[in-house]
């Protein structure tokens, strides 16, 4: 038998390579661990398509969904779209010079899922972390009176998840009862849209309700900036944003405060 001499240092070189495979191998299968983990984001838009009887469209605000989206999907989460009715969502805004929107709207995957929103009675709760209501003046005709969407996310607040909305979003929030009987928004801090904005937008006198008074008369601490200024208020997994300029700080919002429950449960 011929015997062959290896050299110390290959021989430690070899062991140190093999260990540092193993090593790597290790990273990838925890990370990609952690990205099972994560799990995903309900998005609520309208499924209503004028304002009232004025005979102008509307739907969900575009921006109002696509720079959450741009947050939370660039962190690794995967985003659901809900409607009251399902199927394809009327958008309104539709400007494809934000880059966010263009890149939300050029995304196939997303664009489908837009097109073909869940019903409420498709979606799971437990699959979620978060919910979200985007606005758009169509909001204010199907989302507070939607008992079935309350419900979904009564129960994914009551799970330890977090609720966000913005500009005419919470309007999806007025009717949210918890188990305790009280109002999701009583005794917190939110904002909306507010009546300065509603009136300067020359609609106060076709929206059906006005959604500051309305989430005040719920016991909310309604907050606010002047008009179409960015104001995001954040308490107890409850983010709310005051218009469509406070759209990619919600999503921001939502986003650290998944994270902070993701670290405080370790």
């Amino acid at each position: 038998m011929i015997k062959i001499k290896i050299p110390l240092f290959v021989f430690l070189f070899t062991v140190l390579l093999i260990s540092c495979n193993n090593k790597t191998n290790s990273d990838k299968s925890i990370a990609k661990t952690e990205t099972k983990a994560l799990k995903k984001i309900l998005f609520v838009v309208t499924s209503h398509d004028e304002k009232g009887d004025t005979g102008e469209k509307t739907g969900y605000y575009l921006g109002e969904v696509s720079h959450p989206w741009d947050v939370l999907h660039t962190a690794g989460y995967e985003i659901d779209f809900v409607s009251p009715l399902g199927g394809k969502a009327p958008v309104d805004a539709f400007d494809m010079t934000d880059s966010i929107n263009k890149k939300f709207w050029d995304n196939d995957l997303y664009r489908n899922k837009i097109e073909n929103t869940k019903k409420p009675n498709e979606v799971h709760p437990d699959d979620y972390v978060a919910i979200h209501y985007a606005g758009g003046h169509g909001a204010m005709w199907d989302f507070a009176d939607n008992l079935e969407i309350a419900e979904i996310a009564k129960q994914i607040y009551e799970n330890n998840g977090v609720v966000s909305a913005v500009c005419h979003g919470p309007a999806g929030l007025v009717n949210i009862k918890l188990s305790n009987g009280s109002y999701l928004v009583d005794g917190k801090k939110v904002n909306a849209f507010t009546n300065e904005e509603e009136i300067k937008v020359k609609l106060e006198n076709v929206v059906p309700f006005l959604l500051e008074d309305t989430l005040k008369e719920r016991g909310a601490i309604f907050e606010k900036s002047a008009p179409f200024n960015m104001h995001v208020v954040t308490d107890n997994r409850l983010i709310t944003g005051q218009n469509p300029q406070s759209a990619h700080s919600v999503g921001k919002a939502t986003l650290n405060e998944l994270q902070r429950l993701t670290k405080s449960a370790k």
